[in-house]
Parts: C-alpha cells; sequence; structure tokens
C-alpha cells in the first residue's frame, strides 16, 4: 500500500496537477515551496539500499512531515524514474539518495541511504526551515 502511495505521488509530480505547463517538465515542480523532497533512485525492487532507506524512513514518520519531507522513489526503468533520475543527473544503475529543498535544488546526495537524523540536520540547518520553526513558535 505505501508503495502505492509512493507511486501515485509520483504520478501527480509528474502530471503536475493544476501547478502548470511548467510542471509537465519537472517532475518536482508540484512540490515546489511547499514540500522538501527526498528522492530515492534505485536500479531495481530488489536492492538492498532501497529497502534499508524505506526501513530508516518508515521509523522516522513524525519528523518528515514536520520538516515538510515527502518521499518520491525513481525504481527500475519506468518513463517516471526516468524523468527523475534526468531531473536530477542521477544514473540508472546505481542507488542515490537526494535530499531537494522546497526551492528545488537539490542539499544532500548520497550513494548511501541517508539516515534519517542526517536527514532532519541537514534540513534543520536550511534558513527557510529555522524560518518556519521561528513562526511555528509564535
Amino acid at each position: 500500500m505505501r508503495h502505492a502511495f509512493r507511486m501515485t505521488m509520483l504520478a501527480l509530480a509528474m502530471a503536475g496537477g493544476a501547478e502548470g505547463a511548467e510542471a509537465g517538465d519537472d517532475p518536482l515542480a508540484g512540490h515546489l515551496w511547499k514540500s522538501r523532497i527526498l528522492v530515492i533512485s534505485a536500479p531495481a525492487p530488489e536492492d538492498a539500499r532501497l529497502r534499508a532507506q524505506r526501513e530508516a524512513l518508515a521509523s522516522a514518520r513524525a519528523g518528515a512531515a514536520e520538516r515538510d519531507l515527502v518521499t518520491l522513489e525513481a525504481v527500475g526503468g519506468g518513463a517516471e524514474a526516468a524523468a527523475l533520475r534526468r531531473r536530477l543527473n542521477l544514473p540508472a544503475d546505481a542507488f542515490r539518495a537526494v535530499l531537494v529543498g522546497k526551492d528545488g535544488g537539490a542539499k544532500l546526495l548520497s550513494a548511501e541511504p541517508i539516515p534519517p537524523e542526517r536527514l532532519f540536520a541537514t534540513i534543520d540547518a536550511m534558513p527557510m526551515r529555522r524560518d518556519e520553526a521561528q513562526e511555528r513558535r509564535r
């Protein structure tokens, strides 16, 4: 079920919804200025690093939600996976995890699963996140 949700999110990002014509060109456009994105790319669903990244994230849902972090997967060789990889210059034959900021720029790239603590520390150090945290305290 979680995989179906991720694929739905990916399809929505690819379609762009009502975000305008640019959204069809950029699979991340629907998230710009709304969400931070962890893009997980793996050559196949059986990839051990893909499984490890999914497991690490499953234990950190509350922290991810608090930081407006969504996850998109580029797994296998489908058109949606290829579009995400093209957008972020990722190889199709290797695992990669990329943290993308609300501005659409890559903030962290790893060839290994990224522990939630590292993701959250990276996000929490971003100026926009510090501003968000300050606003929530008011």
